[in-house]
C-alpha cells in the first residue's frame, strides 16, 4: 500500500474528457493495490488565463512542486493560436512548468500494435516489430533561448543553445535505457551545419566509451525523418535536442495509426510529469469521442516511475486487449465506441481481473 499525491491539470480542449478516463483507471488500480492517491484538480493552460489570468499560477506550481507526480491532459485554444499578438499564451504555462520543475528529460515510446498496424499509413510489412523509445532533451535548445525581435517588427531570431553537462545527463538516460532494451542508440542531430549538435555528436561519442556494450550511430535530421518512415525498424532509442525531439516524436506517432496512443513521461531530479503526446483537440471538446488511451497509459508510466511495476504492467496489458477487442475511439475503429465507454471498459476489467494483486 501507498500514499502519493498526483496533480491532476485536465487542461484545455479534450484535456477534461481523456484525464477523467484515466483517473477511473487509477481508482480501479489503486483499489487493487489499496493505494491511496490525493489527487488535486486544478485549472491550466487557456482556462487558467481565463480564470486566473495565467497559463500557470502560482498556487498551482507550488502544488505540481509538493506532488509526487503530475498527470496532464492538454493545453491550447484556437483563439490563441490564431491571435499571434496576444502576450499571454497556454504553452507558456507548459514551457514554464517543466523548466520550474527541471523536466529535462522526455520519453516517448512509440509502439505499434499488430490488430490495428493497418491503420498505419505505412505498409504492414515496414511495421512488424516496431518498437522506438524516444529520449528528447527538454529544458534547453531553441525553445528556451533569449528571443528577440526587431523594433520595425521585420527580422526575429531564437537562439539555440547548449552545455555539455545539459547534453551529458540526457544522453545518459538514453545509453541506460538502451540496455534494458536492444542495446541500440541513435543520436539525431545536424551536425553537418549546427554548432550545438556538433557538440551534441562530441559528447556521446565521448560517452559511448563507458557503454562499449551500446551499438551507438549517428543520423542527420532530416535523414531520421525519412528512415523513420522508409524502415522504422531500425530504430530501438533516439536521443535528441528538444526541437528535433519534438518534430520527429509526432512524426513517429503515425507508425501505429494515431497520436491517440501515445503517452509521455517527463522527469527531472525532484518531479515528474505524465501525459498524451497529442494536442487538446478542440474540434472534439465535449463530444466524447476523443482517444484516452494515451492519457491512461501515460498514468501506467507515472506507476513504474513510483515503482509499482505489477501495476504499470496491468494497465498496459487490459489497453492492449482494448486494442485487440477493437474497444476503440473513433479515430481508429470509426465511432464504435466513445471515449468514456473505452475508460468504463479499461477500468472495469482491472476491477475484474481475477488475480490477486493485493497478494503479490
Amino acid at each position: 500500500m501507498a500514499n502519493k499525491k498526483v496533480a491532476i491539470l485536465p487542461g484545455d480542449g479534450i484535456g477534461p474528457e481523456v484525464v477523467k478516463q484515466a483517473i477511473k483507471v487509477i481508482q480501479s488500480v489503486n483499489a487493487e493495490f489499496g493505494h491511496s492517491f490525493d489527487m488535486q484538480v486544478m485549472d491550466f493552460g487557456a482556462i487558467s488565463i481565463e480564470n486566473h489570468g495565467l497559463p500557470l499560477t502560482e498556487t498551482v506550481l507550488a502544488e505540481c512542486k509538493a506532488s509526487d507526480a503530475v498527470l496532464l491532459g492538454a493545453i491550447g485554444d484556437p483563439k490563441y493560436d490564431h491571435d499571434l499578438q496576444t502576450t499571454v499564451r497556454p504553452e507558456q504555462g507548459l514551457l514554464q512548468l517543466r523548466k520550474s520543475l527541471q523536466l529535462y528529460s522526455n520519453l516517448r515510446p512509440i509502439k505499434v500494435y499488430p490488430s490495428i498496424s493497418n491503420f498505419s499509413p505505412l505498409k504492414n510489412s515496414l511495421l512488424d516489430g516496431v518498437d522506438i523509445l524516444f529520449v528528447r532533451e527538454l529544458i534547453g535548445g531553441i525553445y528556451f533561448g533569449k528571443k528577440t525581435l526587431s523594433e520595425d517588427k521585420k527580422s526575429a531570431s531564437d537562439l539555440c543553445s547548449y552545455t555539455d553537462d545539459e547534453i551529458k545527463r540526457i544522453a545518459r538516460i538514453g545509453f541506460e535505457e538502451a540496455f534494458e532494451r536492444k542495446k541500440k542508440l541513435t543520436l539525431v542531430d545536424k551536425a553537418n551545419v549546427l554548432e550545438t549538435s556538433r557538440l551534441w555528436r562530441r559528447v556521446v561519442q565521448e560517452m559511448s566509451n563507458e557503454y562499449p556494450e551500446i551499438n551507438v550511430d549517428y543520423m542527420y535530421v532530416d535523414n531520421a525523418a525519412m528512415q523513420l518512415m522508409l524502415n522504422p525498424r531500425q530504430f530501438d532509442v533516439i536521443i535528441t535536442s528538444n526541437m528535433f525531439g519534438d518534430i520527429l516524436s509526432d512524426l513517429g506517432s503515425v507508425l501505429g495509426g494515431s497520436i491517440g496512443l501515445l503517452p509521455s513521461a517527463s522527469k527531472g531530479p525532484n518531479n515528474a510529469l505524465f501525459e498524451p503526446i497529442h494536442g487538446s483537440y478542440p474540434q472534439a471538446k465535449g463530444l466524447d469521442k476523443a482517444n484516452p488511451l494515451a492519457t491512461i497509459l501515460a498514468a501506467a508510466m507515472m506507476y513504474h516511475y513510483f515503482g509499482m511495476f505489477e501495476e504499470c504492467n496491468l494497465i498496459e496489458r487490459f489497453v492492449a486487449v482494448a486494442i485487440e477487442e477493437n474497444i476503440l475511439t473513433e479515430d481508429l475503429n470509426n465511432g464504435k465506441y466513445l471515449c468514456s465507454q473505452v475508460g468504463d471498459w479499461v477500468a472495469k476489467k482491472i476491477k475484474e481481473s481475477s488475480i490477486s494483486y493485493n497478494q503479490i
